[in-house]
C-alpha cells in the first residue's frame, strides 16, 4: 500500500494546545494518503472555530477549541448545517475508487459522521422549534450577542429594560409550567438546553461590557443578577416537572431521557451494530447464563456447594485496610503489566509504562462512579473520611481486591491508558471515537486474559465474572429502560439482585448511566464492542494469520474507529461509497 509523508509545522502556542494537537496529523507521521486526512482535519478545524465563534464567550472558557455541537442558539445551528452541507459537496468531489483501503474505510466514516450531524443538527431544530413558546425570549438575547462580537455599544438602559421584561417573561412562564400537567422528557431536555445556552449568553455580554462601558456598568448589573438568578429557576422548575412525571413505584429520584426503540435502531446502524435491542438483550441473557454457570464452579471450590452468592459475599469482604487501595492497585497493576510481557501480547512503549498516574476519586464523583476510573491516571474510589458508615464498607467491598485485579489492565494498560498513548501518535487526523471502539476494546482484555487463564483462584475468577455479568446486565438495563419497560428502581434492583452489588454502588451505576451525559448506547458498549474484537481476533489469530501482538499492535495503530471498519482494514473487505454494516460478529462466537 502506497502511503505518504504529511509534515506540518506547528507554533508553540499551537502545540500547547491538547485540543489542537489531537485534531492535527503530526509532524513526520505517516498516513495512508493524502486526501481522506486533509479533508477531516479541515473540517475537525472549521468545526471548532464555527462553535467557538458562535457560542456564548465567557472569560472562564474563552480560548477553548472544542466543538461543542450541543444545542445553541437557532442562528448556530444554522451555520453548522451550512458547514456539513459544504464538506458533503467536498467529500463527494473525493475519487472514491482511487482511494487505498485505509482511506475508503475514512471516506466512509466521515460521509456517515456528516449525514450523522446533520440529522442531529435538524432534530435540535426541530426540537427547539417544539419549545418555541417556553423560550422564545431568547431572540432577544442572542441578538444582542450578535452585536457584541464585533463590539457595538449598546444602549444601556434600553438593554436594562429588555432584561426586565424577559424576567417578568421567564416568571409568568415558570408558573404557567407549574400549571401544566406534564411535558414530554424530550422537550424538557431541549427547553432545558435553550434556557441554559441563553443564560450564559446572558453572562457572555455582561463580562464583555460590565467595567468596560460606564452606562453599562450603571445601568446594567442589578438587572443581570436578577434575570440570571430568574433564568436557573427556570430552568429547575422544568427539571421539576420531569421529576413529577416518575412514577409511583419509582423511588429512585433518577430522571433521565429515554431514546425510544426507533431512535436506539437508528444509533445501532450508526455505529454499525446491525443488530436490534431485542437481539442485544437475547445475547446478553446468553452471556449472563454463562457468567452464574461459571459462578457456581467457583463457589463449588469455595465450599459454598450452588450458592454462588455466598461465595461472592466472601470475595467483597476481603477488602484491604483502609489508606492501603492505592498500594494494592500499584501490586495488581505489575502483575497484569508483568502477564502482557511474558505472553508477547502486546507492544508497551516505555513512555506509557513510565508515565501513567494515580489520583484518588472525590466522594461527590463516587456518587456516579462508584468503581475506580481509568485513562492518563488510573483514578481510585474507596472511602474518604466524610462518608457514612454504611458508604463506606460499601466502597470497600466494592473494590476488594479481587474485583480490582479483573479491571487494572483495563484501565490502564493494554486498555484505556495505552489507547489514548497510541492514538495521540497514530493516525492522529481520525475522529471517529466510539464506545464500542474505546470501552469495547479494554473490554476484549479482560475476555482474553479469562482465556489465558490470567485468574489463578476461584476467588479472582469470581471478580472477573462478577464484571462479566455487570456488562451483561449493563447491556440488559440500559436498554430495558430506553425502550421505556424499566423504571430506574428496576435497573437498580436488577443489579442488586441477580449481579450482586452493593446497594449504593448499583444506584451509582444507575445514576451515571442515565444522568451523566452518557449517550444511550455506551453501556452496552463495553460488551458488544469486546465481543467484535473477540470475533475479529478469532478470524485473524485463531486461524494463524496474525500473532496475538500483531493483531492488538494493528488495531492500536488504526486509531479510534468502528470495529467493523477495523475489520475492513485488516481483512481487505470490499468495500463501496454506500456501505452499509453487516458484520453479524456474535454468531461467530
Amino acid at each position: 500500500m502506497k502511503k505518504y509523508l504529511l509534515a506540518l509545522s506547528f507554533s508553540a502556542a499551537i502545540v500547547a494546545t491538547p485540543a489542537i494537537v489531537d485534531a492535527q496529523v503530526s509532524a513526520n507521521e505517516w498516513i495512508p494518503c493524502q486526501e481522506m486526512p486533509a479533508l477531516i482535519q479541515r473540517f475537525n478545524a472549521d468545526s471548532r472555530v464555527l462553535n467557538r465563534y458562535y457560542s456564548p464567550a465567557l472569560n472562564n472558557s474563552r480560548g477553548g477549541f472544542g466543538a461543542d455541537w450541543s444545542i445553541g442558539s437557532p442562528e448556530k445551528n444554522t451555520r453548522l448545517q451550512k458547514l456539513v452541507q459544504d464538506y458533503q459537496q467536498q467529500l463527494a468531489a473525493v475519487n472514491f475508487k482511487n482511494l487505498s483501503q485505509e482511506c475508503k474505510a475514512d471516506y466512509i466514516l466521515f460521509k456517515r459522521d456528516l449525514a450523522s450531524r446533520l440529522e442531529q443538527l435538524q432534530l435540535d431544530a426541530a426540537a427547539l422549534q417544539k419549545v418555541a413558546s417556553w423560550v422564545g425570549f431568547t431572540d432577544k438575547i442572542y441578538a444582542l450577542e450578535q452585536l457584541r462580537r464585533r463590539g457595538t455599544q449598546p444602549d444601556a438602559k434600553a438593554v436594562a429594560k429588555e432584561w426586565n421584561d424577559i424576567i417578568d417573561q421567564v416568571k409568568q412562564l415558570q408558573e404557567k409550567i407549574k400549571k401544566t400537567n406534564s411535558i414530554e422528557p424530550d422537550q424538557v431536555a431541549a427547553a432545558t438546553a435553550a434556557i441554559n445556552n441563553a443564560r450564559n449568553t446572558v453572562q457572555s455580554i455582561f463580562e464583555f461590557y460590565n467595567g468596560y462601558d460606564p452606562m453599562f456598568s450603571w445601568w446594567v448589573p442589578v438587572t443581570q443578577k436578577s434575570l440570571d438568578e430568574a433564568l436557573n429557576a427556570y430552568s429547575t422548575a422544568f427539571k421539576a416537572k420531569a421529576n413529577s412525571t416518575l412514577t409511583a413505584s419509582d423511588k429512585s429520584g433518577i430522571v433521565g431521557v429515554q431514546a425510544g426503540r426507533e431512535s436506539l435502531i437508528r444509533q445501532l446502524k450508526n455505529e454499525m451494530i446491525p443488530y436490534t435491542p431485542e437481539e442485544l438483550i437475547e445475547i446478553a441473557n446468553k452471556e449472563f447464563a454463562w457468567c452464574e454457570a461459571e459462578m457456581l464452579k467457583a463457589s463449588k471450590e469455595m465450599g459454598f456447594g450452588n450458592d454462588w452468592k455466598a461465595a461472592l459475599e466472601k470475595v467483597k469482604n476481603t477488602y484491604v485496610p483502609e489508606g492501603k487501595q492505592p498500594e494494592l492497585i500499584l501490586k495488581l497493576y505489575n502483575e497484569s503489566i508483568d502477564f502482557l510481557k511474558k505472553n508477547q501480547l502486546i507492544t508497551i512503549p516505555p513512555l506509557a509504562e513510565e508515565t501513567w498516574g494515580m489520583m484518588m476519586m472525590s466522594p461527590e464523583r463516587q456518587l456516579v462512579a462508584p468503581f475506580f476510573l481509568g485513562g492518563a491516571d488510573i483514578i481510585i474510589s474507596y472511602p474518604t473520611n466524610t462518608m457514612t458508615y454504611a458508604d463506606r464498607m460499601m466502597s470497600m467491598r466494592g473494590n476488594n481486591p479481587h474485583f480490582s485485579k479483573a479491571v487494572v489492565h483495563h484501565e490502564l494498560i493494554a486498555g484505556h491508558n495505552l489507547q489514548q498513548f497510541v492514538n495521540q501518535r497514530n493516525r492522529t487526523y481520525r475522529n471517529f471515537g466510539t464506545p464500542f471502539w474505546s470501552e469495547g476494546w479494554a473490554l476484549y482484555w479482560e475476555l482474553i486474559l479469562w482465556d489465558m487463564q490470567f485468574a489463578k483462584t476461584p476467588e479472582d475468577r469470581i471478580g472477573m465474572l462478577f464484571w462479566h455479568m455487570h456488562r451483561c446486565a449493563r447491556i440488559i438495563f440500559s436498554l430495558n429502560y430506553h425502550t421505556s419497560k424499566w423504571t430506574p428502581q428496576q435497573c437498580i434492583d436488577f443489579l442488586v439482585d441477580r449481579v450482586g452489588h452493593e446497594r449504593a454502588n448499583a444506584e451509582g451505576e444507575v445514576r451515571r448511566s442515565f444522568t451523566g451525559a452518557y449517550p444511550p448506547l455506551y453501556q452496552l458498549a463495553y460488551l458488544t464492542g469486546g465481543r467484535q474484537f473477540y470475533a475479529l481476533k478469532k478470524e485473524l489469530v485463531d486461524s494463524k494469520k496474525m500473532s496475538y501482538k500483531e493483531y492488538h499492535d494493528a488495531v492500536m495503530k488504526m486509531n479510534a474507529m468502528p470495529v467493523e471498519m477495523v475489520r475492513a482494514i485488516l481483512t481487505k473487505q470490499p468495500l463501496t461509497e454506500d456501505f452499509t454494516t453487516n458484520w453479524r460478529f456474535y454468531e461467530k462466537q
